[in-house]
């Protein structure tokens, strides 16, 4: 056979060579277009999952209770159903969805995508706990209950029609059998040591017997029956008003004396005697599972308390300074013996109170431009706790609006006026109305662009976070202009740090209510009356104490991360806008909010100075 010139067969090989190169090259781009083409496709039928699942969720949302869809001459004549195929029917729904969406691939969604998910897990994982945790069976905390919380009913009707005061007497008159539920969930809770603990229990029944009223048209339930509207022709008026007072006499008035002899005669009597949420059944791991839900992070309650000790040594050293200041001698507990017992530092008057609050409520008010780009638009009042409630309640609290036509309201504790000092009413007021719960969760409601659950969400552990760091913004705002408020704020920041340390110890370290109570009383300046309630309040709510001081801390390290990140370029207005405009989330999902937002105010940082450069 002839063979080929070297030359030809070397340009022959090399041809080869060249076309095998080709080839892979043409595959590996194939592969990946392909691989970018899947990934695509995995991006978009997560999103398309994800999207489905909430659609699923909001339908299951809008018939399990009542008071999740108005509907006159429907719902709005109805109280939610608590029967055991009820909650059970529920419960299995609901774990549908959260399996659903637990199988939704997280790294493929966007990030407004990725709060969605993170929060409507946190919402179903926590309302799944409570059923499998057996809750239902304790329908009330030391300073509230059930009986309190359905009081609120006439808040959900706008009084207009006469159809509207026909659907709240067919709530009245449901209220014996939504009583008589309830009761027996708490009956199967004394069978099987799933109850409040006896000491908290001191005095409840009092909170019983202020509904009940010989005279019914002074009853709360009656209010909406005083000024009916124009729109009610007056002979309807009085027929409505008549039957009303029926009810009320027949069917209302006998569920309370019956919620009130169960309390008296049962409840109080059999209640469990330790006071630890680990004396409950499978208490470990309950307590473990409270301690995530309300700090929304993997922790222990360890490392809790831990914490807790030493945040509560680094504010004392803060007290400290302040008492040096003031020019006061003596030890710290004379200085707290002091604040406790001197008039100077009361009202004299619910009204004085009320004022005050509203005073300091409206000082800040005028601070909030400099502190944020975007503000709500509901507005708030300052109201006295109800008489019903106050005795056993918390210093303060804030209501939001229950529908769109209402504002929120702050709400002040005025019973016991000695108990209830003044030097802690800035700290308070910041907490809860501006620029804490109320900036807060209005803007969460005003929300636009997200699902409806988000906008109806609140996570303990953001929302009191903020509330305590609103706390603090109170010092950069020049809020607390005398030493003694700001000595309040240390000691409302202090009665948080010690939370982490009591209630971890109460529920989990074997701490008895006095040592507790010891605790609270030595290291802050609250009153003994506020010590005493608190401490029952974390002994009845096992974990939510932790939520104040955990979210500040996550707060206050993010925003530190912000500032040393983009150094003279953080805005602190934008900075706050960040944080609240996404609405309640799990801190851990907020860390990648502000990290992302980091990220892309670095890259615009840096395609201004190309800018520049170039111009």
């Amino acid at each position: 056979m002839k063979l080929l010139p070297a030359n030809l067969v070397n340009f022959y090989n090399n041809q080869k060579i060249s076309m095998t190169l080709f080839t892979l090259l043409l595959l590996l781009i194939g592969c990946s277009q392909t691989i970018e083409s899947e990934n695509k496709i995995d991006e978009v039928n997560s999103e398309q999952k994800l999207q489905q699942i909430i659609i699923e969720h909001e339908k299951f949302y809008v018939q399990e209770s009542p008071f999740n869809k108005t509907e006159a001459g429907g719902n709005n004549a109805k109280l939610p159903d608590l029967s055991a195929q009820s909650l059970s029917t529920n419960y299995q729904q609901r774990l549908v969805i959260y399996q659903k969406l637990m199988a939704v691939t997280n790294k493929d969604l966007s990030l407004q995508s990725q709060i969605n998910l993170a929060v409507l897990a946190y919402n179903l994982k926590n309302q799944l706990d409570s059923y499998n945790n057996k809750e239902h069976y304790m329908p009330l905390t030391a300073e509230s209950g059930f009986h309190v919380w359905i009081a609120s009913i006439a808040k959900k009707i706008e009084f207009k029609t006469k159809q509207d005061y026909q659907d709240y007497l067919a709530r009245l008159s449901a209220l014996p059998i939504y009583f008589s539920q309830q009761i027996a969930w708490m009956k199967l809770g004394l069978e099987e040591g799933i109850t409040q603990p006896k000491i908290v229990l001191k005095g409840f029944e009092q909170s019983i017997a202020a509904f009940i009223k010989e005279d019914v048209s002074e009853s709360d339930y009656y209010q909406p029956f005083i000024h009916i509207s124009k729109f009610v022709s007056p002979e309807e008026q009085k027929t409505l008003q008549a039957q009303a007072k029926k009810v009320l006499t027949e069917k209302v008035m006998p569920a309370y004396q019956q919620y009130y002899d169960f309390m008296v005669n049962q409840y109080q009597l059999h209640a469990r005697e330790s006071i630890a949420a680990t004396s409950l059944p499978d208490g470990k791991k309950y307590y473990q599972n409270r301690v995530e839900h309300y700090t929304t992070l993997t922790m222990t309650p360890n490392l809790v308390h831990q914490k807790g000790l030493a945040e509560v040594k680094r504010i004392r050293a803060e007290m400290e300074m302040v008492i040096n200041d003031v020019g006061f001698e003596g030890r710290f507990s004379d200085f707290v013996g002091f604040l406790r017992s001197d008039a100077q530092f009361y009202a004299k008057t619910p009204t004085e109170l009320l004022k005050e609050a509203a005073y300091i409520a409206k000082k800040m008010d005028a601070k909030l431009p400099a502190l944020f780009k975007t503000l709500p638009r509901t507005p708030y009042g300052v109201v006295a706790v109800p008489d019903s409630i106050a005795p056993k309640y918390t210093t303060g609290r804030y209501s939001g609006a229950s529908r769109d036509d209402e504002p929120g309201n702050y709400w002040v504790n005025t019973y016991r006026l000695d108990r209830r000092p003044l030097y802690v009413l800035t700290a308070l007021t910041l907490h809860e109305a501006v620029p804490g719960h109320h900036l807060q969760i209005s803007l969460a409601k005003e929300m636009t662009q997200v699902p409806k659950f988000r906008n109806r969400t609140y996570i303990s552990a953001f929302g009191e976070g903020w509330g305590l760091y609103s706390e603090y913004l109170g010092v950069e705002a020049g809020m607390y202009e005398d030493p003694y408020h700001n000595f309040g704020r240390l000691t409302y920041e202090m009665w948080r740090a010690c939370r982490l340390v009591v209630d971890t110890g109460m529920h989990n370290m074997g701490w008895s209510r006095a040592k507790a109570m010891d605790f609270l009383a030595s290291n802050t300046a609250l009153s003994l009356h506020n010590v005493e309630t608190e401490i029952d309040r974390y002994i009845s709510w096992p974990g939510q104490a932790l939520s104040y001081k955990i979210g500040e801390l996550t707060i206050k390290r993010l925003r530190a991360k912000t500032e040393q990140g983009l150094g003279p370029a953080f805005d602190l207005r934008d900075f706050h806008d960040q944080l609240l405009k996404n609405g309640s989330m799990p801190l851990s999902m907020l860390e990648k909010v502000i990290e992302q937002y980091i990220i892309e105010q670095k890259n615009t940082l840096s395609y201004k100075a190309r800018i520049r450069v170039m111009g």
